[in-house]
């Protein structure tokens, strides 16, 4: 399980290698993906909060990056944040996230990418529930819910 230390750690020293990479050109991107998910996802944009179709979906499966198709989230650990924007506390896999320090906004916060594509999710925070304490802070339109994995298992 990560920690926020392990988090801090990553977006300092180096993130964990992730499976594969995907690399693909902005045009390339553009044509897969909407005017909103390129915004977010490609230019670090963030949607309205409580505005995501995921906010209150509470449905079996995994969370997947709506410009990769790599799995990010489970949603046995998607919990309702009061924040407006869906939030897990741990991703799937340990190399699933890649973490950016944010000096933005005039604050500092830990950026969360797709470390498989790049793609801008969100950010981590270390005010979630135990036993991690992380509060994935994910923007709806960076993911896409795979019900079927559940059927599956």
């Amino acid at each position: 399980m990560l920690t926020w230390k392990d988090i801090i750690n990553f977006s300092v020293n180096g993130n964990p290698e992730p499976d594969h990479k995907v690399e693909k050109t902005d045009a390339e991107w553009r044509q897969q993906l909407t005017p909103e998910q390129f915004r977010i996802t490609r230019q670090k944009g963030t949607e309205r909060p409580h505005s995501g179709a995921l906010c209150s979906i509470y449905d079996e499966g995994q969370y997947n990056c709506i410009c990769c198709d790599t799995p990010l989230f489970d949603s046995t650990i998607k919990f309702e944040s009061g924040t407006g924007w869906p939030s897990f506390t741990q991703p799937i896999k340990n190399n699933a996230i890649k973490y950016h320090k944010d000096s933005s906004l005039g604050m500092v916060r830990v950026e969360v990418m797709c470390n498989t594509c790049d793609a801008h999710l969100g950010h981590v925070f270390p005010d979630g529930p135990e036993p991690s304490g992380l509060r994935y802070c994910i923007n709806s339109e960076s993911m896409q819910l795979d019900s079927k994995v559940e059927e599956t298992k």
